[in-house]
Formats: structure tokens, C-alpha cells, sequence
């Protein structure tokens, strides 16, 4: 009798606590759309911004987190699938590879104002890249990457032993039964793991603060050559991202519907952080199910 009151009391307990951090991130998403769809417009999108007068929109800021988004995926994406899988299938137990594993997990627990600091110390001044989306770009992979690698590594340490031993077995190489044996079968895990680090980009901004700037040139959206200094395209111009916006407008915006514009660029973070954490689960879901059905 005591241990069933016991196991009641704590199923309570859990479920109570559940409840209580499903009700503070609704309340949280709730009342940041409720504060900010209100706002949000066709001008307001694709618009840019004001910096005395009321009615800016934040379109200059959208393309440049976007933008943002591809170069990071761009230099992520390989580095940590080659570390990953370097990690799960050729590195030995020993304590190059423990060191090495600590380093990672030293990386993905960095405050994200010490990775900018860093990016401004050794991308923006020691490399003389200056302010740039490139700039940026790398800062973030270093933010990035070690949750990849993790990711990475994990699934395909997720695929069954046999399926690994029996491509070895047909007398295929160790590279051609990662590529073909492990790939396809991690490959649902990685997708999701890469789409859900992507999803990280949109909302940081301490790091940005010192490697992407706090400033934009007025875009023209008719250049696309990015070797020009207002083409949209070109990764080594200062670049504020819509985070970073929202920063500054709520800290130092002069115009007069400054509050309506944080509101309304706020409600569009979370709107594109949570398509894509459930674009990422789709993804997931969908590639399993291929996977699945095909063997």
C-alpha cells in the first residue's frame, strides 16, 4: 500500500511538472504572437527598416538570417559529418579520442557571447574579414559544430552491429559500408539533428553582435553580383540579422512604433523557429518511413 501511494505521489508530481513547463512555453509563444501578428504585413516583410520614422518593416534583416542560415549550413554540414563520422567508425578508444570528445563538449557549452568575442579577436581583426555575414557565418559554425558532430556521431552509432558487419562481411571497404550500409540508415537522424541545428541560427544574436555588425548597406535587390558591396549575395558585407534587430531596436530604437516593430520581427522568430523544429520532425518522420518501407 505504501509503495503504491509512493508511485502515485510522484506520477502526480511528474505530470504536474509537465503540465507546469507546457503551460510556461505556451504562455511564452502565446503572448509573443498575441503581441506581434497584429503586426506583421506583406510591407512589413519585405520592407526595410526606419530609423526615425514609423513604419519600417524588417525585410533587409529576414534575407540576412536566411542568408546567414545557408553559409553556416554550408560550412557546418561537412566538417561535422567528417568529425562525426571520424568519430563513430574510425577513431580509437583512447585518450586522443576522450580528449578529443571532451573538446566537443566543452564547445557546445560555451556561452554564445564568449564565441563572439572570439570571432571578433581572431575572424573579424586577426584575419581581416571585418564585419561580414562570413564572419558571422564562421562564428556560428564554431557554435554549431559540436552539436553536429554529436549528431552525427550518435547515429550512426544508432544503426544495428549486424547491418555494419555483414557489409565488412560481403567484402565491401569500411568507407563503402559507411556510405552504404550506415549512411542510409543514420541518414533520417542527421537530417532532423541538422535542420533542428539550423533552427539555432535564427535565434542567436551575442554571437552576431560582434562578427556579423549591428548595421546593413541598403540592399539593392536588382544586383545580384556578390562582388558588388550592396548586392544582396555578397558574404563579406556587414549584415544585421533579425535577432539582432530586435535587439536593438528594443535597447537604442528611435522611431515611434519601435515597440510594434520588436512585437512584430519577435512573433516572425519564433513563427520561423517553430516551422522549422516541426519541419525538421516531418523530415525525420518522413525519411524513416521511406527507409522503412524499402527493406
Amino acid at each position: 500500500m505504501k509503495a503504491k501511494t509512493i508511485d502515485r505521489i510522484m506520477t502526480g508530481v511528474i505530470v504536474g511538472v509537465t503540465i507546469l513547463i507546457i503551460a510556461v512555453l505556451a504562455g511564452l509563444i502565446g503572448y509573443l504572437l498575441v503581441r506581434g501578428l497584429r503586426h506583421i504585413s506583406f510591407d512589413f516583410l519585405f520592407s526595410p527598416p526606419q530609423t526615425i520614422r514609423a513604419g519600417g518593416g524588417i525585410g533587409p534583416q529576414l534575407f540576412n538570417s536566411l542568408f546567414l542560415l545557408v553559409l553556416t549550413m554550408i560550412i557546418t554540414i561537412p566538417l561535422g559529418l567528417g568529425a562525426g563520422i571520424y568519430m563513430s567508425e574510425y577513431a580509437k578508444p583512447n585518450r586522443l579520442t576522450a580528449f578529443i570528445r571532451l573538446i566537443v563538449e566543452v564547445l557546445s557549452s560555451f556561452p554564445s557571447i564568449v564565441v563572439g568575442l572570439f570571432g571578433l579577436l581572431v575572424i573579424v581583426n586577426k584575419f581581416g574579414l571585418g564585419f561580414s555575414l562570413f564572419s558571422g557565418a564562421m562564428a556560428l559554425t564554431v557554435f554549431n559544430l559540436p552539436l553536429m558532430v554529436r549528431i552525427t556521431e550518435q547515429s550512426l552509432r544508432g544503426v544495428p552491429r549486424e547491418q555494419k558487419e555483414a557489409g565488412l562481411a560481403l567484402g565491401l571497404s569500411r568507407w563503402r559500408t559507411i556510405t552504404s550500409v550506415l549512411m542510409p540508415v543514420a541518414i533520417p537522424s542527421i537530417v532532423t539533428g541538422t535542420i533542428l541545428a539550423a533552427g539555432r541560427v535564427f535565434g542567436e544574436a551575442a554571437a552576431l553582435l560582434f562578427t556579423a555588425g549591428m548595421s546593413s548597406p541598403r540592399l539593392n535587390f536588382s544586383d545580384w553580383n556578390p562582388l558588388h558591396h550592396t548586392s544582396p549575395l555578397n558574404p563579406f558585407r556587414p549584415a544585421e540579422t533579425l535577432a539582432v534587430h530586435i535587439w536593438k531596436i528594443n535597447s537604442e530604437g528611435l522611431a515611434p512604433d519601435a515597440a510594434q516593430i520588436a512585437a512584430g520581427a519577435s512573433a516572425v522568430l519564433v513563427i520561423t523557429v517553430l516551422l522549422f523544429n516541426l519541419g525538421a520532425r516531418w523530415l525525420g518522420r518522413v525519411l524513416y518511413r521511406k527507409l522503412t518501407a524499402s527493406k
